[in-house]
């Protein structure tokens, strides 16, 4: 099996806030849509951001873990420039989510984190490295 990522699904809790978040919010536009089950986005040349409802989500996929804190995960995008970055984060803030601002780090880069409406955390980053830069359309 080829080293490959087709789709990211996150179990939202509910369709209707997450849609409005990443489509009306961010201006992400749907590449799929089932009412009250599914919004999918294409986020990258091979890869689809997958909101899925949570019931419909257990249903296929089994229980789900609940409890205090954020999901152990996190997704990231890359930006070319420390402004970017500050850019996607207020864009983030704007559309409802809860941001944590951008900082250097001991890594070399610059980054914040935000959360959407179901917690879960999107890191938005400057990587100046060479796997940061390779990520970059």
């Amino acid at each position: 099996m080829d080293a490959r990522l087709s789709f990211v699904t996150l179990a939202v809790r509910d369709l209707a806030a997450a849609r409005a978040f990443y489509v009306d919010g961010l201006g992400w536009e749907p590449a799929l849509e089932v009412p009250g089950d599914v919004v999918m986005v294409q986020v990258g040349e091979h890869l689809v951001l997958s909101l899925w409802d949570l019931a419909h989500f257990e249903a296929e996929v089994g229980p789900v873990a609940r409890g205090p804190g954020g999901a152990p995960v996190t997704l990231a995008h890359n930006c070319r420039t420390r402004q970017e970055v500050d850019a996607a984060l207020a864009a983030a803030g704007r559309a409802g989510a809860e941001v944590s601002a951008a900082v250097e780090r001991d890594w070399g880069g610059y980054s914040g984190y935000f959360a959407d409406p179901d917690g879960f955390r999107w890191e938005v980053a400057y990587n100046p490295g060479p796997i940061g830069q390779a990520l970059l359309p």
